[in-house]
């Protein structure tokens, strides 16, 4: 498994650089889009930094390319779709959709391990919609802590800071809707008798 993720990351910064400098952005700019330091940014294209999903999707937000454009991930799933899943420390991410803008979706496994939050939280520009298809997802947004159960669900502004692992030690399955420009989930309808409720509002952890 280890020598199929070094393989898959192979190539990453020389990929991210590509796109950077055929954009003609800077490190300052691309570092203001992703909330990713100017160092990190660096030392991620120059292959002295490991790659992580945590830096990597926003990255390609940024870019506006799909996920599996900046890694080199083998090909699986339905032909028709194409569907190109990327690991990372025994987490599993699967691009749903094939566009570069607007609303993407992507199903989330997550190994069953937990794991302690990362020390500086991801900010970038956006908007994110969760569900949980099984499994306890721990949800951190700022100085809020939530537990999401199967069939919960959550969405919030990706400028808060935010970090996302498994609460138990079962797997994870999440899906996760994505809008870079902002776009806020519609609900069309509601069962009858719901109230409406803060979607961010869950059980707490504990």
């Amino acid at each position: 498994m280890e020598d199929d993720l070094g393989t898959a990351l192979e190539g990453v910064g020389r990929r991210l650089r590509e796109l950077r400098t055929a954009n003609g952005t800077t490190l300052s700019a691309l570092s203001a889009a992703t909330g990713i330091s100017v160092s990190t940014l660096s030392r991620l294209e120059s292959g002295g930094r490991r790659p992580t999903l945590e830096l990597l999707l926003p990255l390609a937000r940024a870019h506006g390319v799909p996920l599996d454009e900046l890694v080199d991930a083998p090909s699986t799933g339905d032909p028709r779709v194409h569907l190109r899943p990327v690991r990372f420390n025994g987490a599993t991410i699967i691009p749903l959709t094939q566009r570069t803008g607007g609303l993407r979706a992507y199903k989330h496994i997550l190994p069953a391990v937990r794991r302690p939050p990362e020390p500086d939280p991801q900010i970038h520009r956006g908007y994110e919609w969760l569900h949980v298809l099984s499994g306890r997802l721990r949800l951190v947004l700022g100085d809020r802590e939530l537990v999401l159960l199967p069939g919960e669900s959550a969405e919030f502004d990706t400028r808060t800071p935010h970090w996302m692992g498994n609460a138990d030690t079962e797997p994870v399955e999440f899906l996760a809707l994505f809008s870079p420009e902002g776009q806020r989930a519609h609900l069309r309808a509601r069962p009858l008798g719901a109230g409406g409720a803060d979607p961010q509002k869950s059980r707490p952890e504990g």
